[in-house]
C-alpha cells in the first residue's frame, strides 16, 4: 500500500470522509489543512495576514512532510493542486491520488452551512464563483488515478466506495507488476 492523496474542491468531504477511508484501510489519517492551522493559525487569517502565495508555501511544506512520513490517507486542501510545486510533488510521489468529486450546488450548500471562512470564495460564496474556481481546478483534479463521485451518499458509504476503489486499483497494479516479472 502507498500513500493515498485525497484531492478535490473545498467541502468535498476530504477531511470527514478521509478519516473513514483511513479507518477502512487501517492507515493513519493526515489533514494538511489541520497541520497548517496547528503550525501557523487559521487559514483565513494566513490569507489576510500573509497572502495566498505564502499559504501555498506552508501547504507545500506540510504536504512534503506528509508524503515523507508513514503511509497514510492524506487530505489535501482544495487548492493544493494549483500550486505548481505541490502539484509537482504529488506527481513525483508514488501517492495514489483520489479525486473526490461533488457538484457545485452541493459545495455551495456545505460552504454556507460551515463556520469556516473560505478565503478564495469571499464572505458571501456564490454558485458562479464556485463554478469558476472548479472549472479552473478540475483539469488538475482529473489527473488523479481514481475518481469517485460523492453526491447522494452518506459519508460512510462514500468512504466505503473510495476504499474499495483503492483496493481494486492496488490489486490491479499488483497483478500488472507480477506479469512484468
Amino acid at each position: 500500500m502507498r500513500h493515498v492523496a485525497l484531492v478535490g474542491f473545498m467541502a468535498a468531504g476530504k477531511s470527514t470522509v478521509g478519516r473513514l477511508v483511513a479507518d477502512e484501510l487501517d492507515l493513519p489519517f493526515v489533514d494538511t489543512d489541520a497541520m497548517i492551522v496547528e503550525e501557523h493559525g487559521e487559514i483565513a487569517e494566513i490569507f489576510a495576514r500573509e497572502g495566498q502565495a505564502r499559504f501555498r508555501e506552508f501547504e507545500y511544506a506540510v504536504v512534503a512532510r506528509a508524503l515523507a512520513g508513514p503511509v497514510a490517507v492524506i487530505a489535501l486542501g482544495g487548492g493544493a493542486v494549483t500550486h505548481s510545486a505541490t502539484h509537482g510533488l504529488l506527481g513525483e510521489s508514488s501517492a495514489l491520488r483520489v479525486y473526490m468529486r461533488v457538484e457545485p450546488e452541493t459545495i455551495l450548500r456545505r460552504v454556507r452551512r460551515s463556520k469556516d471562512v473560505r478565503p478564495v470564495l469571499g464572505s458571501t460564496p456564490t454558485l458562479e464563483r464556485i463554478r469558476e474556481l472548479l472549472a479552473a481546478r478540475e483539469p488538475l483534479y482529473h489527473e488523479a488515478e481514481i475518481h469517485v463521485h460523492g453526491d447522494g451518499r452518506t459519508p460512510r458509504r462514500y468512504a466505503s466506495e473510495i476504499a474499495e476503489a483503492i483496493r481494486s486499483w492496488e490489486a490491479a497494479l499488483a497483478v500488472q507488476e507480477s506479469n512484468l516479472r
